[in-house]
């Protein structure tokens, strides 16, 4: 069956829904839409720090810890921090503009504060985290707590 199809003169968007007792065009109630999205992200925990950017980064799960992979490439070991509060790792760390001789002409390269923010889906073991820095990629594995760890259960008759 089909159905038959109402044209409207004028744009959608500024239409008036027929259900609003109040009149105001669709795009006005999006914009309040967009508005109240944009204060719960900015609000949100795993946001990085104000004027810091996120690195690339990887986290994964395997059977004994959850691993995370930064990408740090440039940053000394010495400026990188890696902090566990309950179930949030926070890596922080920052690119530091080096000196250099001449005039610089273009520059692609990002510097200041950068973090990385996750939250684990589980308890973990905090005190047992290890972290290493290789080739500017640092690996940070976080040991799942024994009641995170999946087990089998045998079914007996």
């Amino acid at each position: 069956m089909t159905l038959p199809v109402h044209h409207r003169p004028g744009r959608l968007l500024e239409q008036t829904l027929p259900a609003l007792s109040w009149g105001e065009p669709i795009t006005a109630e999006f914009g309040d839409l967009f508005e109240r999205m944009n204060r719960f992200l900015e609000a949100a925990s795993t946001a990085p720090a104000l004027g810091a950017f996120s690195p690339m980064a990887d986290l994964r799960e395997t059977d004994d810890a959850y691993v995370v992979e930064a990408e740090l490439p440039g940053i000394k070991r010495e400026d990188i921090d890696v902090e566990i509060s309950e179930r949030e790792l926070r890596i922080s760390g920052e690119y530091k503009e080096r000196e250099r001789e001449g005039v610089l002409r273009r520059s692609t390269r990002r510097t200041g504060r950068c973090e990385y923010r996750a939250l684990l889906p589980a308890d973990v073991k905090a005190d047992e985290i290890r972290a290493t820095l290789t080739d500017g990629v640092l690996t940070v594995t976080v040991p799942k707590a024994q009641a995170a760890k999946p087990r089998h259960i045998e079914i007996t008759d």
